[in-house]
């Protein structure tokens, strides 16, 4: 019998602003809403044959400020400084290819973020459905050696008769449950699952709220089969969403 299993991995990005009561300047309606907005004598972008010009004239107190231990650059035009918000996966496709049972297997690839918001970013992740065969066959996600493993939580997984399949993260700005001492470096969750009963919402694997750059982890997945598991080519697709905060 064979047993042929692969993930494909998407990325997603996403955009959130994080509210504060405490912003100046708040300007609203019915139809919209300007956070930190300011009134000037004019602003735009200027050119001619000879030049070419972007202004903000009338912003109180614009310049670089620097000090010893900070600096600051105080102006609409210094966000085009800011670290561009970037997330990469280094593989799309994991593939393992033909299991055999009691035999777990484990391939990893490396997801990269870099966010220059004030607030930080996060990654969630989540999959379309579990392992699943054209047959309508399954591997269930991991409940672990204990049965304490969910989306929610990382566990202990480190029996070759404990079946099914998850992941670990090690690496930047991952969850605490990851490094628990209590498992590490076996600890493992389940991707959350839309199509269970209730659904399971997307869980973030990776955060700061500071600025970043480079943030890297490295993404463990694992998949262990029994010897009744049904032969088949079993396949899912797990979404990773990139969210940068301001």
């Amino acid at each position: 019998m064979k047993f042929i299993v692969s993930l494909v991995l998407t990325a997603t990005l996403s955009f959130f602003n994080a509210f504060s009561p405490l912003l100046a300047q708040n300007m609203r309606s019915d139809n919209y809403e300007i956070q930190m907005g300011n009134i000037n004598m004019t602003a735009g972008e200027k050119s001619s044959a000879n030049f070419k010009l972007g202004d903000t004239v009338g912003q109180t107190a614009s310049g670089l400020y620097q000090s010893t231990g900070f600096q600051v650059g105080a102006g609409f035009w210094y966000i085009t400084g800011i670290i561009p918000f970037t997330f990469t996966i280094s593989e799309l496709e994991i593939a393992f290819g033909q299991l055999t049972p009691n035999n777990p297997q484990v391939l990893t690839n490396n997801l990269t973020v870099s966010a220059g918001g004030a607030g930080g970013y996060q990654v969630m992740a989540f999959e379309n459905h579990p392992l699943k065969s054209a047959s309508d066959n399954y591997i269930y996600d991991v409940l672990g050696d204990d049965g304490d493993i969910d989306e929610t939580i990382a566990s202990i997984w480190s029996q070759d008769t404990t079946y099914g399949f998850g992941f670990n993260i090690t690496g930047d700005d991952i969850p605490d449950d990851f490094t628990n001492p209590s498992c590490d470096p076996d600890c493992y969750r389940q991707f959350a699952d839309p199509t269970a009963s209730p659904p399971e919402e997307p869980q973030i694997i990776m955060s700061s709220d500071d600025v970043v750059r480079q943030s890297e982890a490295t993404v463990s997945y694992k998949i262990n089969i029994s010897g009744m598991q049904e032969a088949g080519h079993y396949q899912n697709q797990v979404i990773f969403i990139a969210i940068p905060k301001y």
